[in-house]
């Protein structure tokens, strides 16, 4: 008897077992009746027929990410390169992702490194490095459109690490310590361009500085000489003037010979005194004639004889010496 009940009990436990069930929040199950697919249990509570309903399959909700395993890439310019990254879905259909592919996740990570091989070797090996968020996205894109089928959605692709091989690292060392020199170089012969422009401008507005107060030195030496020139024609034309005016006054005629003959003299003086032989005049013979000319010059006349005009004797250089 003991026996009876205590199967019984079993049985209605296992009963009540399937009857009720309890979906967590980040789960969905989906629900079989007689082999067949009947519904898809949201989180909550829920009622199933015992032997009748079962639960073939449960579903992660919540975004999933999965590590696509390294693999060797060839790129367009031939060079291989060892490539991971990590692809991050989500279950949107349950009922197709239990009946639409076997294992979605499997799927998911060999149809990911597939695309990953066919779209990096549409670049080269440094379009990889530069264009990664491009390369992601046409990832992302052919994935999503061959599982579409499968119930699951793509939400992104990351590349982890594009590393090349030992050979290539060595090969862009060297290329980038090139380039390296050669920037260092352009940079150089930059800056001695930009410096002997420098220098040949600066030497070039120095010549220009140099010329223009030259040639401003020569204008006020022209106006200086110019306005001394008219200075002098000035009080040259004044002073003969004053003197024409002179020689019309009573006297002014023998004032002018008086000053003209001591001009002679002090001339006649300095000249022997600084020559280094005796100089004496070729007219000293003919003196009284000399200074006749010299009147006649200025307009005035000589007396013939020994008494000047107003018939007083001669005297002075006028004078006739005696016999």
């Amino acid at each position: 008897m003991l026996t009876i009940l205590t199967a019984i009990f079993l049985v209605a436990g296992f009963i009540v077992w399937k009857t009720f069930i309890v979906v967590p929040m980040r789960d969905v199950n989906v629900v079989e009746r007689l082999g067949r697919f009947r519904a898809v249990l949201q989180p909550g509570f829920h009622f199933l027929i015992p032997i009748f309903d079962r639960v073939a399959y449960r579903h992660d909700i919540r975004e999933q990410v999965l590590d696509i395993p390294g693999q060797n890439c060839i790129t367009r310019d031939n060079i291989q390169v060892h490539v991971d990254g990590i692809v991050y879905l989500k279950v949107t259909d349950p009922e197709r992702a239990s009946y639409g592919i076997e294992d979605y996740h499997r799927a998911a990570v060999n149809l990911a490194q597939t695309t990953m091989r066919a779209e990096v070797g549409k670049l080269s090996l440094g379009q990889t490095f530069s264009e990664r968020e491009r390369l992601n996205e046409a990832i992302v894109r052919e994935i999503d459109e061959a599982s579409n089928p499968w119930g699951i959605k793509i939400l992104r692709y990351e590349l982890k690490n594009i590393t090349p091989s030992q050979d290539v690292m060595l090969t862009l060392e060297k290329l980038m310590e090139a380039e390296r020199q050669k920037r260092a170089e352009i940079t150089n012969a930059d800056a001695e361009k930009e410096a002997t422009i420098n220098l040949s401008e600066g030497e070039r507005q120095a010549e220009i500085n140099l010329s223009e107060g030259e040639k401003q030195r020569r204008i006020n030496e022209a106006k200086g000489r110019a306005t001394s020139i008219s200075l002098v024609a000035g009080a040259t034309a004044k002073g003969t003037e004053m003197i024409a005016k002179a020689i019309e006054k009573p006297g002014g005629n023998a004032a002018i010979n008086a000053q003209l003959v001591g001009r002679y003299i002090e001339t006649l003086g300095d000249i022997a005194e600084r020559a280094d032989v005796s100089v004496i005049p070729l007219e000293l013979a003919n003196v009284q004639g000399f200074f006749q000319g010299l009147s006649t010059i200025t307009g005035g006349e000589l007396p013939d004889g020994d008494s000047d005009e107003a018939g007083r004797p001669a005297t002075g250089p006028w004078a006739p010496s005696g016999e």
